[in-house]
């Protein structure tokens, strides 16, 4: 006895064949479709490369020297500013400018992803 009820019915088993035949063709079609897509997709992708000219990259560069710079100069002015108040030349000076070079390599190494950020640090379980 077969799965479908029938005793040896030929005209069900012609109409499952029909059936199957059916969904194939179904199949073929939606893969065919899928592949055209597919294929326009990686061609936009390349489309949008070419026409930004590969330029994240220098943009990149330059996010990363800035940050840089920024951190030794926000320290060298603080130092400077430390040295003028108090009267310490130069010490405050050399201090925050050595903190502000730390500050900017970190920044550097967030920016590159070789340290996590902060918020992305996992927090340590309590013993409670």
């Amino acid at each position: 006895m077969s799965d479908n009820g029938s005793a040896g019915d030929g005209k069900s088993g012609r109409a499952t064949a029909r059936e199957e035949a059916a969904l194939a063709e179904r199949l073929r079609a939606l893969g065919s479709k899928l592949d055209k897509a597919e294929a326009e997709a990686k061609q936009q992708a390349k489309a949008d490369v070419a026409k930004s000219g590969g330029m994240q990259g220098m943009g990149f560069a330059l996010r990363v020297a800035s940050e840089f710079a920024s951190g030794v100069l926000v320290g060298a002015g603080l130092g400077w500013l430390i040295d003028r108040w108090l009267g310490t030349a130069p010490w405050g000076l050399i201090g925050l400018l050595l903190l502000g070079f730390a500050a900017g390599v970190l920044n550097v190494l967030r920016a590159v992803g070789k340290v996590a950020q902060p918020e992305e640090r996992v927090k340590p379980r309590s013993g409670k």
